[in-house]
């Protein structure tokens, strides 16, 4: 039996080889993590969006005047309601009943802090959250409604202490509550609510 023999140069050969592998496998791996960080860095969030948590949209187009829409935002329930003409009048007769009228001592953003509430009269945005516990209010958009006595002006009720709020959010006297809802931050984009954005005051329409 012949016996194989194994020289230098075969040695020499394997080496390379090895190296060349090593090398071929080790600027692939480069490459890859060159390919892929753009794609890291875009799912990293910006400071103010990790503070404020993701935007959420709605097409307030599809919301019909009377009607409200929950979203959620930041794990938040968020109210959209479209207010009617009517809606909105009413709500410059409730300020005899309010505990915060002016919304002096409750959050809202700058552009929001007005009667309605809201960048537009016709669209209320609010965190739909009792200031009282927490609590979820319901929607009790018909004025007078019987539960609610004759003088409801329509609004919010909170069945769990009974806070009752306004068509702009503002807090009834004698609720449990001492504020009004909390207006986000959000802004429009044509027919579209950004929510966990601010409004900035050349973008107002």
């Amino acid at each position: 039996m012949s016996e194989t023999s194994i020289t230098a140069d075969d040695e020499v050969d394997h080496s390379r080889r090895r190296f060349l592998t090593a090398a071929t496998v080790a600027t692939g791996a480069v490459g890859t993590v060159f390919a892929i960080t753009p794609f890291v860095k875009s799912w990293n969030p910006s400071e103010r969006a990790r503070a404020l948590g993701a935007p959420t949209e709605v097409d307030v187009s599809k919301i019909e005047p009377g009607q409200m829409v929950i979203v959620t935002w930041r794990k938040q329930a968020i109210y959209v309601v479209h207010r009617t003409p009517e809606m909105v009048a009413a709500l410059t007769q409730n300020d005899s009943k309010l505990k915060d009228p002016s919304s002096a001592d409750s959050r809202q953003p700058d552009y929001a802090h007005n009667e309605m509430r809201s960048i537009k009269p016709e669209y209320l945005v609010l965190v739909g959250i009792c200031t009282h516990l927490g609590c979820l209010p319901k929607q009790h958009f018909e004025r007078g409604e019987a539960a609610l006595g004759a003088d409801w002006p329509g609004g919010f009720f909170c069945p769990c202490h009974g806070s009752k709020f306004d068509l702009a959010g503002r807090v009834m006297a004698g609720s449990p509550a001492s504020v009004n809802l909390v207006v986000p931050p959000y802004e429009f984009r044509g027919d579209t609510i950004v929510i966990g954005v601010d409004q900035q005051s050349e973008g107002v329409a």
